[in-house]
């Protein structure tokens, strides 16, 4: 089973738990009661473990490599869906899935940051960073969601956007400044979601909202923690100091008024059951898909327009 340093003392006794299971089933042995203490045990050592957490460690669970993706989602809240490919210029950008589907009935569009499993799969899917094409075939589905009036949901889970010569070539600055002028006057309900990583113009290429949500143990913030350390100190070693200090947390986020609803994880995060976390998200969706229905076109492009306005605004 994998996890962080932190989640070892976890996982090594869900491991004997597991074997205990198992021995009981092999055997036919009754050990019941020596499961059901260890299981109390477990939850103590979980509640004691993830209530302590620093910033860097819920960026550790915000990239955990169990952690569900945007497919994984859609295939646990939708209930069908279809993936559209192309931004009708260069190619298709795997990092960046794009499609219709229907959640209890109601009909979307979506688009979303997509990473890998494994190795290959990362690779293939560009470890979630996108190319300019993918933000183009982002804004593409907008404007066809537009055109039908369908609402909008945008889940952000990147490091970031590609940096390569090949993506600064063929305009990656541009098709993310073009996404966030564009998305500001979509005529149709929009909510963000930020399952994972929301990592600097790779997470705001998808990020403007009428409603911008996070999941418990997502984080969203101008620059990764190693990029800022690097900066700042010149030693990507200070990740931690960097985590603390960039405010990236989601209850940090929603003091500063950055994200409006946080959407609560199984104990632990999303990795742990993957099933409960999926089930919050739907009915956050749901719920603020209904609070939207109730605006008219002009009503949701003020509204959103003087959200992000809000954002940084303070009085002394």
């Amino acid at each position: 089973m994998q996890g962080w340093d932190f989640e070892k003392p976890i996982i090594e006794l869900t491991e004997k738990i597991e074997e205990l299971r198992s021995f009981s089933t092999d055997k036919k042995v009754e050990m019941s009661s020596e499961i059901n203490n260890l299981e109390k045990k477990l939850k103590s050592l979980k509640k004691d473990i993830y209530s302590k957490l620093t910033p860097w460690q819920k960026v550790q669970i915000s990239r955990h490599p169990r952690r569900p993706t945007t497919l994984d989602y859609l295939q646990n809240i939708t209930d069908n869906y279809i993936i559209l490919s192309g931004d009708r210029f260069f190619k298709d950008d795997q990092a960046l899935i794009c499609g219709l589907a229907t959640i209890e009935g109601k009909k979307i569009a979506f688009v979303g940051h997509q990473k890998g499993r494994d190795t290959s799969e990362n690779i293939k899917r560009n470890f979630g960073c996108a190319h300019p094409e993918g933000y183009r075939k982002a804004m593409r589905i907008m404007r066809l969601a537009q055109r039908f009036g369908l609402p909008l949901v945008c889940f952000i889970d990147t490091p970031g956007a590609y940096p390569g010569i090949g993506a600064e070539e063929r305009g990656q600055a541009q098709a993310i400044a073009e996404n966030i002028r564009d998305m500001f006057s979509l005529k149709i309900p929009i909510i963000v979601t930020v399952i994972g990583e929301g990592g600097s113009g790779g997470a705001l290429g998808i990020g403007v909202g009428d409603k911008v949500l996070i999941t418990q143990y997502g984080y969203y913030s101008v620059i990764s923690p190693e990029g800022c350390a690097a900066i700042l100190w010149k030693d990507a070693a200070k990740r931690e100091e960097a985590a603390r200090v960039l405010k990236l947390t989601a209850p940090e986020l929603l003091d500063l008024g950055i994200v409006d609803q946080i959407i609560p994880e199984a104990e632990g995060g999303a990795h742990w059951n993957p099933d409960k976390s999926a089930a919050n998200l739907k009915k956050f969706l749901l719920e603020n898909l209904s609070q939207l229905d109730e605006l008219n076109p002009d009503q949701l492009i003020e509204e959103r327009y003087q959200r992000f306005r809000k954002i940084g605004k303070f009085v002394e």
